[in-house]
């Protein structure tokens, strides 16, 4: 009896038991309803109006041909028809294709919509849908191939814009949201973080400073808002690294800094009209800048100036090291090339730069050219080795140069042409200090592999009258 009574208390207390924690369970839950999960959805709610699908129809010219060709009819047709003349001229016909893309409003008032210039190229219609499903027909305002932006406009009421935030306070691991039309099926969010920032060599004759994100983008994505936590734009989505055409999670956006004075550009006068400062460069990397015998460990090393330039006439040299424009640091060839990129023709600019040892600053009227602002040398381009090349002490009747060593002859599969020594070329410097002849630069050269100066060699040679700066290692 005493057993019974022992397993029915038992029972009893194992009841009470689940049942006190059936009820502080419940209390957990509902605390957790009032105090909220956390949800993006409040912030896209005010966002994704802003994000706009495109579609395009780009009118491609074909040749069509008469289905009837008289002299293709056999023998006893044509003695019939008599003569019938060749009706196979082509004739011009058309087709049209459809493309897919996103954009982002910039401006409700003024209807002004951001977009990747690759996604309108060409187009012979545009047409905007916009997040409660009206469609406009869109007028493209100008764009730019150069940074894949470009701006168009629309007339419609009841816009919402999307603000610009400052991308100079974006870091690495920041969260971020891709906001497009991803394969046209319709307005999609995907999440991520900030992967890198400052990538460039996706399209080397563009003009790059990406954010890199492994935010889901995809193709139709381009053009596509990625904005912050706080839902403020820090980019415009335009590329992918992808072998199937889908997200591989390497997606890069151009950032806003690039895209308002992209904007402005566009708005005024339809296009970018590229400053140029008429140099060509390469980075300061340190085996280069220790050649060079510079104590600086960043910048944009001049290789070579264009004769009456912008910088020619500031007074820039080859050899010069650039390490700030407008009290803006530069780190590299592809930052000044970006910058000077975007500035406006005639704008008058500060360089700050090394030359022998010392730091100088000067003045400089950029200038203007339908081509590109800086012929900027990758890191890539530098020489692989000093081989293969014939060189002589010049001559002394030889034009103009009367001390230095030239290239008599060379291999191109050999590595001095690949360093981007030419046949003709004169070499007067050796890191900066004057060679009289072959074997001047015989021991300036053994020297410096000998030494501990770094294993870059910098050789200033003449071509064509122009003065040049190559890196041999």
């Amino acid at each position: 009896m005493n057993t019974g009574i022992s397993i029915r208390s038992g029972k009893l207390l194992t009841i009470v038991a689940l049942m006190l924690l059936a009820a502080q369970v419940q209390a957990i839950s509902t605390a957790a309803l009032q105090q909220g999960i956390p949800s993006l959805a409040p912030m896209l709610e005010q966002v994704t109006p802003a994000v706009v699908s495109i579609s395009v129809s780009k009118a491609m010219p074909t040749a069509g041909r008469y289905f009837f060709n008289g002299k293709e009819l056999p023998e006893g047709a044509r003695r019939f028809f008599g003569e019938v003349p060749d009706l196979t001229n082509e004739v011009p016909q058309w087709s049209y294709a459809t493309g897919a893309g996103s954009g982002v409003i910039v401006d409700a008032a003024e209807g002004l919509i951001i977009t990747n210039h690759h996604v309108v190229a060409d187009a012979s219609q545009i047409t905007v849908w916009l997040n409660d499903d009206r469609s406009l027909r869109a007028k493209l305002l100008g764009s730019d191939p150069g940074t894949d932006v470009a701006l168009l406009q629309v007339e419609a009421e009841d816009l919402v814009e999307i603000d610009f935030a400052d991308v100079s306070t974006v870091a690495v691991g920041d969260y971020v949201v891709a906001i497009g039309n991803p394969f046209g099926i319709g307005q999609t969010v995907t999440s991520g973080i900030v992967s890198a920032l400052g990538r460039a060599g996706i399209n080397n004759n563009n003009y790059e400073d990406f954010i890199q994100t492994d935010a889901a983008i995809n193709q139709g994505n381009s053009g596509g808002a990625l904005v912050d936590m706080e839902g403020s734009l820090i980019g415009i989505n335009t590329a992918i690294i992808s072998g199937s055409g889908g997200s591989n999670g390497i997606g890069f956006a151009v950032p806003t800094d690039m895209v308002a004075t992209v904007m402005e550009h566009l708005r005024r006068d339809g296009e970018v009209r590229r400053g140029l400062l008429g140099v060509t460069i390469a980075d300061a990397t340190p085996d280069i800048v220790a050649a060079l015998d510079v104590q600086v460990d960043y910048g944009a090393v001049v290789t070579s100036v264009i004769p009456d330039s912008a910088a020619d006439k500031a007074g820039v040299l080859v050899s010069d090291v650039i390490v700030e424009i407008d009290g803006e640091e530069v780190h590299g060839s592809r930052q000044l090339r970006n910058r000077v990129g975007l500035m406006l023709q005639e704008q008058e600019v500060e360089l700050a730069l090394y030359r022998n040892g010392k730091r100088e600053t000067l003045l400089a009227r950029i200038g203007g050219s339908s081509g590109q602002a800086l012929v900027a040398v990758s890191p890539d381009a530098v020489n692989k080795e000093f081989r293969g090349a014939m060189l002589e002490t010049i001559r002394s009747d030889y034009p103009v140069i009367k001390q230095g060593v030239e290239v008599v002859s060379l291999s191109q599969s050999g590595g001095s042409w690949a360093a981007g020594l030419r046949e003709g070329d004169v070499i007067v410097e050796v890191n900066r200090k004057q060679i009289a002849d072959l074997e001047a630069f015989n021991a300036a050269t053994s020297a410096n592999a000998e030494g501990s100066t770094g294993s870059i060699t910098a050789l200033t040679i003449i071509r064509e009258g122009r003065k040049m700066l190559l890196f041999l290692p």
